[in-house]
């Protein structure tokens, strides 16, 4: 707690010239640790989505001013540019159904028509879907008796039709994919066949559907893991999950065509290691620098661009220190340059050293307007407290190359948004349901969303993908070359 000061005038009169000094020290000590704090509380109020890690949701109903954009300004017209395909409807040769509306009489001198032969049609084609309802199918096993042994032989029902009356793996596929990928409720899904098919099930349904298919998918799984840990590039996240009423983590790695999603209690190293992804990957590492991916140094690191323009953002904005819009143009203008070569995998070496020096140049700047703090007193324990600038430069210096990194290989991308949006829609699961109750229905839910994320980034059938999980046929990834 802060020390209060508060002396009468005729009491500070009465002091000698050694008891003020040090009164003055001490009040002078107490005002730069006010300043600290207050320094700490206006950052936390300046932070918002736009210049932070923080997501839009966490700004409140009062939303803060729209942040610059960091993009600068193209020569093109908003819109599709010329040559791009368009998606519009176009009639199909092969029409489902053909509705010919006769003409039967004239409707100038209403002479009668309906004999007289058609000289040509006009087109309009409606693309509608038929009325839904549940298609029950029976199947029939025949029971013969055998003549000589006098046996009675039954027919062989097809695989997966076990019950006397049961629902299909269709309806299934269709409950799992409204579940895990669209984040419908399981009383909304149930809702929703009953509008849709005259047939509402129980919930009991999508639970069983889940349980099935994630067993059914295990090969796939394996298959995805066995996978990512040879990709050139795998991009990480983690981000805070409930379960079972506290807080665990969701882990997601993943690539243009694969994605693997794992919840764990914790967040760090206990958590990769368990996961087992991490402490085989042969590749690089995209991440956002927390401190527990940087402990495996079986694989190379790179860090996400986009969170190092936000902070940069805050610093500018917070702090107005010019070094960090240095920083930011000189991060955008080698992207932009590392965008627009197409014929090979790295800058040249000349443009390399140019950017490199510039970049060293700028850090400097940056450690000369944000010197480190005095030294503390003995008696103070724990890691010195240093400004928000100087622990961004400090990374920034300490991980050159992992920042640098997408200019010196081009299979490193800038930032880490691929990993963001293989997350984003699980914490959209998390605002729809609240938690999850139980720990098996979380892991549940991120095999479920892996299988669907890959087949869907392998530009595959999800429902019919869905579909032959169920029937014992799995969805298996691509596998890569060797």
């Amino acid at each position: 707690m802060t020390k209060q000061f508060q002396f009468p005038r005729d009491h500070l009169e009465g002091l000698d010239k050694k008891s003020l000094v040090d009164l003055i020290l001490e009040m002078n000590q107490q005002m730069l640790q006010m300043a600290e704090e207050i320094q700490v509380l206006k950052d936390q109020l300046a932070k918002h989505s736009g210049n932070s890690g923080k997501p839009p949701s966490s700004d409140g109903l009062k939303k803060k001013p729209a942040p610059k954009s960091l993009r600068k300004k193209g020569q093109r017209k908003s819109g599709g540019q010329p040559g791009h395909e368009g998606h519009t409807l176009t009639m199909v040769p092969d029409p489902d159904h053909i509705v010919l509306h006769s003409v039967v009489s004239c409707p100038q001198c209403m002479s009668d028509l309906s004999d007289v032969e058609a000289v040509g049609v006009e087109k309009r084609q409606v693309f509608d879907v038929p009325p839904l309802k549940l298609e029950v199918t029976e199947h029939q096993a025949e029971v013969k008796c055998c003549p000589d042994c006098g046996e009675h032989i039954k027919g062989t029902f097809p695989v997966g039709v076990t019950q006397p009356v049961q629902y299909g793996s269709r309806l299934k596929a269709q409950a799992v994919y409204l579940n895990g990928y669209q984040l419908l409720p399981w009383a909304r899904i149930c809702q929703l066949f009953g509008d849709f098919y005259g047939h509402q099930p129980s919930q009991a349904l999508v639970l069983s559907a889940n349980t099935t298919l994630e067993e059914q998918i295990t090969p796939t799984l394996d298959m995805i893991q066995a996978q990512l840990i040879r990709e050139d590039v795998v991009h990480c996240d983690e981000s805070g999950l409930r379960v079972e009423g506290k807080l665990n983590w969701l882990h997601s790695m993943g690539t243009e065509t694969l994605t693997y999603d794992a919840v764990h209690r914790k967040r760090g190293q206990d958590a990769m290691n368990d996961i087992g992804l991490l402490p085989r990957l042969q590749g690089r590492a995209v991440h956002d620098a927390w401190a527990s991916y940087f402990t495996f140094d079986n694989c190379q690191h790179a860090l996400c661009n986009a969170h190092h323009l936000r902070e940069l953002t805050f610093v500018e904005e917070q702090y107005e220190q010019t070094w960090a819009t240095d920083l930011i143009n000189l991060l955008l203008d080698i992207k932009a340059e590392v965008d627009q070569t197409t014929d090979a995998m790295s800058l040249p070496p000349e443009r390399l050293a140019h950017y490199q020096q510039f970049y060293d140049d700028v850090i400097q700047q940056g450690f000369e307007a944000n010197p480190p703090p005095e030294i503390p007193p003995p008696k103070k324990r724990g890691r010195q407290k240093q400004s928000k600038p100087k622990n961004l430069l400090d990374r920034l210096k300490q991980h050159n190359a992992e920042t640098l990194a997408f200019m010196y290989d081009f299979r490193v991308p800038f930032d880490n948004n691929l990993a963001e949006r293989d997350v984003r829609m699980i914490k959209v699961k998390q605002k729809v349901s609240g938690a999850f109750r139980t720990r098996t229905g979380a892991e549940t839910f991120c095999a479920i969303r892996s299988y669907i994320s890959t087949v869907r980034k392998q530009g595959g059938d999800v429902m019919q993908a869905l579909h032959d999980a169920f029937s014992g046929n799995p969805f298996i990834p691509a596998c890569l070359p060797e």
